[in-house]
């Protein structure tokens, strides 16, 4: 493996060259990091971009072809190497529980991690209560781990991961497939952890909006890294700025730019536009330019955000793999109608477990040609939602119509109607795209005569031309989503319904499958409802629904949700302070509201900013600790879901 390099005393992590094969397919290649003492790093990308196999080398799980690797002052170069270090790390693999046991309690599981990690008795007693509090799972003690949900069971691996106290903690996708509350949970203790302990962290997400939490990050693709650094100096890696319109009408507006400018996504009611090699003032005025004659609601020019730039790179880059959208892609053998009637509706649904009430007397409505998102914690009850408006599951009360037909006594024609993407979507992955779609399109009951037709329609909508001939198994997971969605429409259903569709796709893939989605409800007029844990895409919804412990909390639009959050708790600040840590800490414990770590920087609401900021200042002051910045943000929903969960979570204790 070659000799490692000399690194300082404060370098936990050196990664040089590294590259790892398996079989023919070179899934990293030439990797160079380093994670310093103390520094929460992070690792971006999709999936198959190489983080897993980098992790699983520097835990020292894995072996590797080239390249040299350090951790913890010892070159990783054997197993007895490797064996050297394991006491001093912890390692947390990708998957919801998969490092626990299911049938052991909470309190079991943390038991024999202490037993297999030899922590004595008395270090054990008082680090398993310290950790129980810290992760809100102290009352869910004796419950076994395969029934708590997603958020408990990540939160419960890290208690197991931690319990050692190692100096490094290895932690890989730690944050998908859990919602935003125990997200946020999540990042808590990690920052209490850096503060308390001098924790390192290695962690890997597949969530760009994470990336503010880091201090410095590896944003990869394909097995490459295409930037490193701090957040903020990657985004400005992009040259360009983005432009949000907000105008009517939309698909007009659609129609002229996207000839113009290759990356842009219609979100909600806005346009999202990035120009390349723009000021902010220029790029707002070339936007407008082409929007003459269209009514311009609103209109601003912003720095990139992250996931901006992250697409700006792989664009302009080698990695680019430039897609060329038609415009021109075939409507419905029958359009739906344009007349708001009413698609999905839910009349007090409920439904029971024995003695648990999963979903408890919801409703709600979707219009035709709307996208409407139900949103919730893991265990809130949206798939169940979902499992008896399509018909799978019966409810215990309530009523529900869906595409003209009763959820509960017409599950044929309710089957014909409506398109259903589940979040464990199981395709076929030993036959081709095109036996894919043949099939699908003979079980949903298309006419022979109309399938060839259909399935060019499908494969048109979905971007699937070029793949056609390629096992579904071998696709990367965005290609295989959208397979997945073109086999939910090929028999063209009125109503579509998407459950968690895009986790783990990158975020070209993503876009690419909102665009498909934006064009069936604004062109076709489907009705879609989607669940999502994605934060940023519950933003191109028409209209939200937040649920929590089975019940609505919240019925709304995305910006009206937005606008009553800053109404009831006031703005977003974020502040740069000298010490962030001992700050964050500083605050918490006087009772700011909605106080989280973000790299470096705090972010929490406030009612009064003058007020607010004064106390910060006399408070910090106190310390010794200087107050260098508070800037506004825009709320983003993840703020309001977050705000919404533990304000009903502190009534319900």
């Amino acid at each position: 493996m070659g000799e490692t390099a000399l690194v300082d005393h404060d370098t936990l992590i050196s990664v040089n060259g590294f590259s790892k094969r398996y079989k023919q397919k070179l899934a990293v290649k030439s990797v160079d990091l380093q994670v310093q003492r103390g520094e929460i790093y992070g690792l971006i990308g999709p999936d198959g971009a190489g983080k897993s196999s980098l992790m699983k080398a520097i835990a020292g799980v894995m072996s590797f072809e080239q390249g040299t690797l350090s951790v913890l002052g010892v070159a990783i170069d054997s197993e007895a190497a490797a064996e050297r270090v394991k006491g001093r790390l912890g390692f947390m693999p990708q998957g919801l529980g998969l490092n626990l046991y299911g049938d052991l309690s909470v309190v079991e599981n943390i038991d024999f991690f202490a037993q297999l990690r030899e922590v004595s008795p008395a270090q054990l007693a008082e680090r398993k209560e310290k950790l129980l509090a810290m992760t809100r799972l102290d009352a869910f003690r004796d419950r076994p781990m395969k029934n708590l949900s997603g958020g408990m069971k990540q939160k419960l691996g890290l208690v197991c991961t931690l319990i050692h106290q190692p100096e490094l903690v290895i932690l890989d996708e730690p944050t998908t497939g859990v919602d935003p509350v125990s997200r946020r949970d999540f990042w808590a203790i990690l920052a209490e952890l850096l503060r308390e302990q001098g924790t390192t962290a290695l962690v890997s997400t597949a969530y760009m909006d994470e990336a503010a939490r880091f201090h410095r990050l590896s944003l990869m693709y394909n097995g490459q890294v295409l930037a490193c650094g701090e957040p903020d100096a990657i985004s400005q890696q992009a040259p360009g700025c983005l432009v949000e319109v907000t105008v009517e009408p939309m698909l007009a507006a659609l129609a002229v730019l996207t000839p113009v400018y290759p990356q842009l996504e219609a979100v909600g009611s806005r346009i999202r536009v990035f120009v390349d090699n723009a000021t902010l003032a220029d790029a707002a005025a070339k936007v407008a330019a082409l929007l003459v004659g269209l009514n311009i609601i609103a209109l601003r020019a912003l720095e990139a955000e992250l996931e901006d730039a992250f697409i700006a790179l792989l664009r302009l880059g080698p990695l680019a793999q430039e897609r060329q959208q038609d415009t021109n892609v075939p409507r419905f053998d029958t359009p739906l109608a344009n007349d708001n009637s009413i698609a999905i509706s839910a009349q007090a649904l409920t439904r029971d477990f024995g003695t648990f009430r999963s979903v408890d007397q919801i409703s709600f409505s979707v219009k035709q040609g709307e996208i409407f998102g139900l949103l919730g914690a893991n265990g809130a009850g949206k798939t169940t939602a979902i499992k008896m408006l399509t018909g799978i599951l019966p409810p215990s009360a309530g009523a529900g119509q869906v595409a003209g037909a009763d959820m509960a006594h017409a599950a044929h024609t309710l089957k014909a109607r409506i398109g259903y993407m589940s979040q464990a979507f199981s395709l076929y992955l030993d036959l081709t795209v095109q036996e894919n779609l043949q099939l699908f399109a003979s079980i949903y009951g298309v006419k022979r005569q109309l399938r060839k037709q259909r399935i060019a329609w499908v494969v048109q909508i979905a971007g699937l031309a070029d793949v056609l001939a390629e096992l579904a198994g071998s696709l990367p997971m965005g290609i295989r989503q959208r397979l997945a969605l073109a086999c939910a429409l090929v028999h063209q259903p009125s109503v579509l319904f998407l459950d968690e569709p895009t986790s783990g796709v990158d975020p070209i893939g993503r876009r690419h499958f909102w665009e498909i989605l934006v064009h069936l409800a604004k062109v076709e007029q489907v009705a879609i409802l989607v669940t999502t844990h994605y934060m940023t895409e519950a933003e191109h919804c028409d209209h939200i629904v937040l649920m929590y412990a089975g019940r609505v909390i919240a019925d709304d639009t995305p910006g009206q949700m937005v606008a009553d959050l800053q109404a009831e708790a006031g703005e977003l600040l974020e502040v740069t302070t000298d010490q962030p840590l001992i700050a964050l800490k500083l605050l918490q414990d006087n009772g700011f509201t909605g106080v989280a770590l973000f790299g470096k920087r705090i972010h929490l609401l406030a009612k009064d900013r003058d007020a607010v900021e004064q106390h910060m200042r006399t408070l910090l002051a106190k310390q010794n600790l200087a107050l260098l910045a508070v800037t506004s943000q825009a709320p983003s929903l993840e703020d309001v879901f977050v705000y919404r969960v533990l304000a009903l979570e502190a009534t319900a204790e």
